[in-house]
C-alpha cells in the first residue's frame, strides 16, 4: 500500500481544483502532487529508505502538507515536533527516533541546529525559506544548511511520482506525547492506522469531505487539527491552513472563504465566543464544527450551539488510537440541549469499527454506570511505543489500548469521562505533566514542597495551579513564582495561579495525596475534567 497514491489519484480527477490554501498562497491538486513527488524523489536520492524518519519543526504553513504527503509517497516515517518544545526536548526526539532529516522554519532555526548538534546524529537540516531573517545569526555551518527549495530542485523538473510500497503495519507517524515520568514518548501509528482514520472520516454522515468541502485547520496541522488532511485529499476537498490562530482570524477566514467545516479545541471555542468582533459575522457557511482535543463543559456546548447553530459535534480520541474513539453528533447534541441534559456530559458512542469497554482493575467489564478504566481496540489503535517495551506492555495488552482514563457507560452505550488516572493536565488542548512543572518549582530556593494540579478554567478548560509550602524563612510571592517558571518552562506550562499553604496532605504511605489537593477546586463538578 501507499497512502500518497490517493493524492496522485485526486490530481488526476481534479487537477485544477484548489487542494490547499495557506495565507496568500494556494496549491491546485496538480501542483501539490508534483511538489510532493519531487520532494519524495529528492529524499530517496539523498539515501533515505523506508523506516527512516523525517521530523518537522515549524509553525503552520503549507509546506508542512507537502512534507506529509511526500513522506507517504516515499514510505518514510513522519516525526512531527510540537513547535512549542524547547531545545532539550527537540534534541531528545532527534536522538531517540531514527530521524535522518529535520525540516524547520526560520523561527526555529537556532533551536533546530542546536538540537541537531546536541543529539549528535547524522541529521540533514532543511530550512523552509521565507527570505532573509534579520533576527537570526549565521548558521553554525552554513554549508550544511540546505534550503527547502534547493532540496526540491535536486529532483529535477518532473520526476516520476514516487510510490514505495509499504506494509500496513509499518511505522508511519511517531506521535510524541508525555510519558509516565513526564518524558516524551512516541506512539507508533502505522500506515494501516492512518488508513483506518481516513476511512472513519469518509464514513461520517455529517462531516464527510467532498469536492465542495472547505476545511479550516486552525491549530497545528502536524497534530490533531491535521488528522483530516488525508481524507480531505482523498475526497477532493480544499484545506485552508490558518498560519496563526486568533479568534479574529478565525471569523474573518470563515466569512471570507465560506468555510464549511473546522475543528476546534475547547479553548478556541471559548475565545471565539468571547470575541466582541464575532457577533454579527456571517458564519452561515459552516455545516460542521467538531470540538475535541480536551473535554468541553456542557454549558460551553450550549453556548457553542447558540453561536454556531445546530452544527456542533464533539469527539474523544488520543494519540494511541490515531482516530476518534467516540463521538457525539450535532443531532445528538441538539437533542441533548432540548431534552437530555445528561447527554451533554458525554463524549458520545463508539465510532464505527472501534470497540470500547469499561473495566475494573482485574480487566472485567463493568455494568452500566459503574466507573472503571476505559479500554479501546480497533484497526486504528496503536500497538506499541517506540523503543519502550515496558511502557508498551502496560498500555497495549491483549489487543486493547488501556487509556488510563476513568469513565462510565450509560445503558444506551454513551461514554462519560469522569477523571484521569494519570496526573495529566489538559490546557487549551495541550498535555501538561504536573511533575515537570513541579521539578522546575523545586529549583526555587523558597519552595519546600509543591503540588501542581489542573483547576477549572473558563477559557482553557483547565489551568495550571501550584500549591506550595514555603521553605521556613522564605516568603515568595505568586508573581515571583510565576516569573521563575517563565524562565524555565514553556508559557503554556507555567502556573496561572499560586496558593501558599502550611502543609500538603499525604496518604498513609507518606506519598503526596494529589487527589485531596485537587478536590476543593472541583467540588460540585459533575466530573473531574473540564
Amino acid at each position: 500500500m501507499n497512502l500518497g497514491t490517493y493524492l496522485t489519484r485526486s490530481a488526476r480527477y481534479w487537477p485544477a481544483a484548489t487542494a490547499l490554501v495557506c495565507g496568500e498562497r494556494s496549491w491546485t491538486y496538480a501542483e501539490l502532487d508534483s511538489a510532493t513527488s519531487r520532494l519524495a524523489a529528492a529524499l530517496i536520492a539523498r539515501g533515505l529508505r523506508p523506516g527512516d524518519a523525517v521530523a518537522s519543526l515549524a509553525w503552520n504553513r503549507g509546506e508542512l502538507v507537502e512534507v506529509e504527503f511526500a513522506l507517504y509517497k516515499a514510505g518514510l516515517v513522519r516525526a512531527p515536533i510540537n513547535a512549542r518544545l524547547g531545545r532539550g526536548e527537540i534534541g531528545h526526539i532527534l536522538g531517540y527516533a531514527p530521524v535522518r532529516a529535520l525540516v524547520f522554519d526560520a523561527a526555529h532555526r537556532d533551536d533546530a541546529l542546536a538540537a541537531i548538534e546536541a543529539a549528535g546524529t547524522d541529521c540533514l537540516p532543511v530550512l523552509l525559506e521565507d527570505g532573509p531573517d534579520p533576527t537570526a545569526g549565521p548558521a553554525p555551518d552554513a554549508t550544511a544548511l540546505l534550503g527547502y527549495r534547493e532540496l526540491l530542485a535536486e529532483a529535477g523538473a518532473g520526476p516520476a511520482p514516487a510510490a514505495i510500497d509499504v506494509e500496513e503495519d509499518a511505522p508511519c507517524v511517531l506521535n510524541f506525547t508525555s510519558g509516565s515520568t513526564g518524558a516524551l514518548k512516541a506512539a507508533v501509528q502505522t500506515f494501516g492506522n492512518r488508513l483506518a482514520n481516513m476511512r472513519k472520516l469518509l464514513m461520517s454522515d455529517e462531516s464527510r469531505p467532498g469536492p465542495g468541502t472547505r476545511y479550516l485547520a486552525c491549530g497545528p496541522i502536524t497534530h490533531a487539527t491535521g488528522m483530516t488532511l488525508l481524507a480531505n485529499v482523498f475526497a477532493g476537498a480544499t484545506t485552508h491552513v490558518l498560519p496563526v490562530w486568533s479568534a479574529e482570524a478565525f471569523v474573518d477566514t470563515v466569512e471570507r472563504e465560506r468555510i464549511t467545516t473546522t475543528f476546534l479545541v475547547p479553548a478556541m471555542v471559548n475565545m471565539v465566543l468571547a470575541h466582541p468582533g464575532a457577533t454579527g459575522r456571517d458564519l452561515s457557511s459552516l455545516t460542521g464544527v467538531r470540538v475535541g482535543g480536551a473535554p468541553i463543559s456542557p454549558q460551553r456546548l450550549r453556548d457553542a450551539v447558540r453561536f454556531f447553530g445546530p452544527v456542533v459535534a464533539q469527539g474523544y480520541g488520543l494519540g494511541e488510537t490515531t482516530s476518534v474513539v467516540a463521538g457525539l453528533s450535532s443531532q445528538e447534541i441538539a437533542r441533548a440541549v432540548a431534552d437530555d441534559p445528561e447527554l451533554l456530559q458525554s463524549c458520545g458512542r463508539a465510532m464505527y469499527d472501534t470497540e470500547i469497554r469499561i473495566v475494573d482493575e482485574a480487566g472485567r467489564t463493568l455494568p452500566p454506570r459503574e466507573v472503571g478504566e476505559l479500554i479501546v481496540r480497533g484497526p486504528d489503535c496503536v500497538r506499541a511505543y517506540w523503543q519502550e517495551p515496558e511502557l508498551s506492555a502496560q498500555t497495549f495488552r491483549d489487543g486493547w489500548v488501556h487509556t488510563g482514563d476513568l469513565a462510565w457507560m450509560r445503558e444506551d452505550g454513551y461514554l462519560f469521562l469522569v477523571d484521569r488516572k494519570k496526573d495529566m493536565i489538559i490546557s487549551g488542548g495541550f498535555n501538561i505533566y504536573s511533575t515537570e512543572v513541579e521539578a522546575a518549582l523545586y529549583e526555587h530556593p523558597g519552595v519546600q514542597e509543591v503540588c501542581v494540579i489542573g483547576v477549572p478554567d473558563e477559557t482553557w478548560g483547565e489551568a495550571v495551579k501550584a500549591v506550595i509550602v514555603p521553605r521556613p524563612g522564605h516568603e515568595p510571592s505568586a508573581e515571583e513564582i510565576t516569573a521563575f517558571c517563565a524562565e524555565r518552562l514553556d508559557r503554556l506550562k507555567k502556573p496561572r495561579s499560586v496558593d501558599f499553604v502550611g502543609e500538603l496532605p499525604h496518604n498513609r504511605n507518606g506519598k503526596l495525596d494529589r487527589k485531596a489537593v485537587r478536590e476543593p477546586f472541583w467540588a460540585g463538578a459533575d466530573r473531574r475534567v473540564n
